[in-house]
């Protein structure tokens, strides 16, 4: 991946990675500081588990074989339960972004998501991104495909990918309307309704891409440099349709952001990410302004 220069500020300042002694450990070390390089941010590595000799001279002996190891500001010994151990670290420190490694299972091409990094997904006071092409040697980012829908939180899912597609060097940045089929609201009988249904079709893409463009122009220039913007409206169901869009069109990076803490936020969570979580297309970011420990 290469990085392009900004004059934009670090958007991830504080990065925090909760790592475990598994096989993928070497592989998410590389990636993790990799990215953290990249997004010109500070990571806090955190072990939930004892610190013994073995493990301490394991970690210290992988560091040594990474180049960009200086990102590095602390690593972090904790006994206790994995998810309370992760999700407190990352208030206390204030963390902006918490990386998780998504493990492959069955198949070569389907990964999933544990338990414990679901639960962290769903409720850690800070954006998340899942990892799951981890690797030594680094791999183009091309193209980043964003959610577009409808929320007080798209703008800032918006400028974190253009943000991201300017830091990891992708040429190519679509932003994906989802809109639901109800809302065309024209049954289908004859000529006469199809042509009214196609009608309120265009008349929603059209709404849907003036709604996307208001917010692209707030988008800072330094972060649109060099990247080609498409806007793709889908009439799908919502989740589903921007994980299958970002699988065929061999996204390297998806975007997405996460409702507000309302009574409604787990339907609507498990409606929109879980259809992604259960087979992830690619990586993912899903952004969230961050909840001080106090809130």
């Amino acid at each position: 991946m290469a990085k392009k220069t900004s004059d934009t500020s670090p958007l991830f300042k504080k990065v925090l990675f909760g790592f475990a002694f598994s096989p993928n450990l070497e592989n998410n070390l590389f990636e993790v500081l990799r990215v953290c390089r990249f997004l010109g941010a500070e990571l806090t590595l955190l072990h939930v588990g004892a610190c013994t000799a073995d493990k301490k001279q394991a970690i210290d002996a992988l560091l040594e074989k990474i180049p960009e190891a200086q990102v590095v500001g602390q690593i972090l010994w904790q006994e206790g339960d994995p998810y309370q151990t992760i999700y407190d670290q990352c208030a206390l420190l204030d963390i902006d972004l918490l990386v998780i490694g998504a493990q492959q299972h069955e198949s070569l091409f389907r990964f999933y998501v544990g338990s414990v990094a679901r639960k962290l997904t769903r409720n850690v006071g800070c954006s998340v991104l899942l990892l799951i092409n981890a690797a030594k040697e680094r791999v183009a980012c091309k193209h980043v495909v964003v959610n577009g829908i409808l929320s007080d939180y798209t703008a800032s899912s918006i400028y974190a990918a253009f943000f991201m597609a300017q830091q990891l060097g992708a040429q190519q940045l679509t932003v994906v309307e989802e809109i639901a089929p109800k809302a065309i609201k024209v049954a289908v009988e004859d000529d006469r309704t199809l042509i009214k249904s196609l009608r309120k079709r265009h008349q929603l893409e059209v709404s849907e891409d003036r709604r996307i463009q208001k917010i692209i122009e707030e988008i800072p220039e330094a972060l649109k440099e060099g990247v080609s913007l498409r806007s793709q409206p889908i009439f799908g169901k919502r989740g589903y349709s921007i994980g299958h869009f970002a699988e065929i069109s061999r996204a390297d990076l998806l975007v997405m952001n996460a409702e507000k803490q309302t009574s409604l936020f787990k339907r609507i969570f498990t409606r929109d990410i879980e259809f992604i979580l259960s087979d992830l297309p690619c990586e993912l970011l899903i952004v969230r302004p961050k909840i001080k420990a106090h809130d």
